[in-house]
C-alpha cells in the first residue's frame, strides 16, 4: 500500500514538472520582442541603387556607383540571407570577427550574446557595430539588447533560435534563407560565392542534417525528463534531471541532426506562425528534453508532407567526429580537408586559432578587422578596398563558388538527393 502511494506521488510530481516547464517554455518563446527601435526606413542609394530613392541620406564615405554590368545576359537575382549569430560570455570579439567574415550589404544580421555575458560585453558588441560605416549605410546589422538565458543542452537553446528567427522576420520582409551560427563557426567561402550559387537554386530547399536512426540518443537524450532553468531563472544554473523516463512519441517520428541549418523563409514562417499544430506540439514535447536544437528542425521538416521533399541532407558545414557525441575542435591540420569538403562553413574552431588566419588569407582574402571584399567594394587594393562601395547587387564569385557548386551538384544528384532525405529507418 505504501509503495503504491509513493508511486502515485512520484507520477503526480512528474506531471506537475512537465506541465510547469511546458508552460514556461511557451511563455519564454512567445515573449515580446526586445524593445529595440525599428531600423531606419532609408538605405544608402549607392549600395542599393535599384531601391526607391530616399532624400537627404547622410553618407559616411565618398561613394560611387558600380557600373561593371556589361554582360549580355543578366544573372538570376541574388538572394538575401538572414543570419542569427549567437554567443556567450567572452564571445563578443569572436562574433565581430565572424560577422566581418560573412558580411554582405544584401544580407540581414542579428547578433545575440546570451545572459551569461556581462552587460559591458553586450555594450562593446553594440558599439563595435556602430563604429563600422558600411553597417550604418546598409542598415542591416542589429544587436539584441534584452538577451535570453541559454542552456546549451536544454530547450532554451531552440527557444532562443526561434526567437531570433521571429525578430528577423519582423526586421526584414524579404529575406530568402535563415542561417543560425555560433561564435565557434567560420565561413570557408565568401558571401559573393555563397550568394552566387544560391541564386541558381530553388528557394524552397532546406539544408538540414537529419536521420531517423536514434541509437544511443534514445536512452541518453530523448527519454530522460529534464527541466531547463534557462526558461524561468535569471542566472545560469545546472539542468535538473527527473528520476523517471518517458516513451518516445508515436504521433510523429523523431529525427536528429546538428544545431546549425540553412532554412527557407517559408519553413521558418511555418514554425513561427504556427499555421499547423506540429511545430507547437513538438515544442511542448521538447521543453523537457536534452539537445532540442538538434531535433526540432529535422523532425518538423520530415513529418510535414508538404515540406519533406525540400530537405537536402547536409547543412553545408564541415565538422570532424572522433566519437559519435560531439565534433572535435578543428585546427591547422584540417585545412586541406576544409577546402576539399566544398562546404560553406566549418565548425567548431577555437578563438583566434591560427587556422582562421589561414582561412582569411587563402580563402576569403580578408584583412584583419575588415570585411571580406566583394563586388560591392570599389576601393583600391589594400586595407581600404571596402572603404568605398558601390552596387550591392554586383557579385564577384571566386574559387570558393566552384568548390561549393561541385558539392551541391553531388548533393542534388538524383541518386543522392532522393535516397538521403527523410528516410524512416
Amino acid at each position: 500500500m505504501q509503495n503504491s502511494t509513493q508511486s502515485s506521488s512520484t507520477t503526480t510530481t512528474l506531471y506537475i514538472i512537465l506541465t510547469i516547464t511546458t508552460f514556461l517554455f511557451l511563455l519564454f518563446f512567445l515573449s515580446p520582442f526586445p524593445s529595440s527601435p525599428p531600423p531606419p526606413s532609408f538605405s544608402d542609394p549607392y549600395l542599393f541603387p535599384h531601391r526607391p530613392s530616399t532624400a537627404q541620406y547622410h553618407n559616411h564615405q565618398l561613394l560611387f556607383l558600380n557600373n561593371n554590368k556589361t554582360t549580355n545576359q543578366s544573372p538570376p537575382a541574388s538572394p538575401t540571407i538572414a543570419y542569427f549569430i549567437s554567443g556567450s560570455s567572452n564571445d563578443s570579439a569572436r562574433i565581430i570577427r565572424l560577422l566581418l567574415s560573412i558580411y554582405h550589404p544584401r544580407n540581414q544580421y542579428l547578433l545575440h550574446l546570451d545572459r551569461s555575458a556581462p552587460q559591458k560585453e553586450r555594450d562593446f558588441l553594440a558599439l563595435s557595430v556602430q563604429s563600422i560605416p558600411v553597417f550604418w549605410a546598409a542598415q542591416n546589422v542589429n544587436v539584441i539588447g534584452k538577451s535570453d538565458l541559454v542552456s546549451p543542452k536544454g530547450s532554451s537553446s531552440i527557444s532562443s533560435t526561434l526567437h531570433g528567427a521571429a525578430i528577423l522576420l519582423k526586421l526584414c520582409p524579404d529575406w530568402d534563407w535563415f542561417i543560425n551560427l555560433s561564435a565557434a563557426d567560420y565561413p570557408l567561402v565568401t558571401q559573393d560565392d555563397l550568394l552566387h550559387i544560391l541564386s541558381y537554386l530553388p528557394k524552397d530547399l532546406n539544408f538540414v542534417n537529419h536521420t531517423s536512426y536514434i541509437g544511443w540518443k534514445e536512452s541518453r537524450i530523448l527519454k530522460p525528463v529534464v527541466v531547463d532553468p534557462g526558461l524561468f531563472l535569471v542566472e545560469q544554473s545546472e539542468i535538473f534531471y527527473g528520476t523517471q523516463r518517458r516513451p518516445l512519441p508515436d504521433a510523429y517520428r523523431l529525427f536528429t541532426g546538428t544545431p546549425s541549418s540553412i532554412l527557407t523563409r517559408k519553413f521558418v514562417e511555418f514554425c513561427i506562425l504556427g499555421t499547423e499544430n506540429l511545430p507547437r506540439t513538438l515544442l511542448m514535447y521538447l521543453s523537457n528534453s536534452l539537445s532540442s536544437q538538434s531535433v526540432y528542425f529535422p523532425t518538423v521538416l520530415c513529418n510535414s508532407p508538404h515540406l519533406n521533399k525540400t530537405v537536402v541532407n547536409h547543412n553545408l558545414q564541415y565538422s570532424a567526429y572522433e566519437t559519435k557525441h560531439e565534433p572535435r575542435i578543428l585546427n591547422s591540420n584540417d585545412f586541406n580537408d576544409l577546402i576539399n569538403s566544398g562546404s560553406a562553413f566549418g565548425s567548431p574552431f577555437l578563438h583566434d586559432d591560427p587556422v582562421l588566419d589561414w582561412i582569411d588569407q587563402q580563402l576569403l582574402n580578408r584583412g584583419q578587422g575588415k570585411p571580406v571584399p566583394g563586388g560591392w567594394c570599389l576601393g583600391e587594393s589594400g586595407d581600404e578596398v571596402c572603404g568605398i562601395w558601390g552596387d550591392a547587387d554586383v557579385l564577384k564569385p571566386g574559387l570558393g563558388a566552384k568548390r561549393l557548386e561541385e558539392r551541391l551538384v553531388q548533393l542534388l544528384s538524383n541518386d543522392t538527393f532522393y535516397s538521403h532525405h527523410c528516410i524512416f529507418e
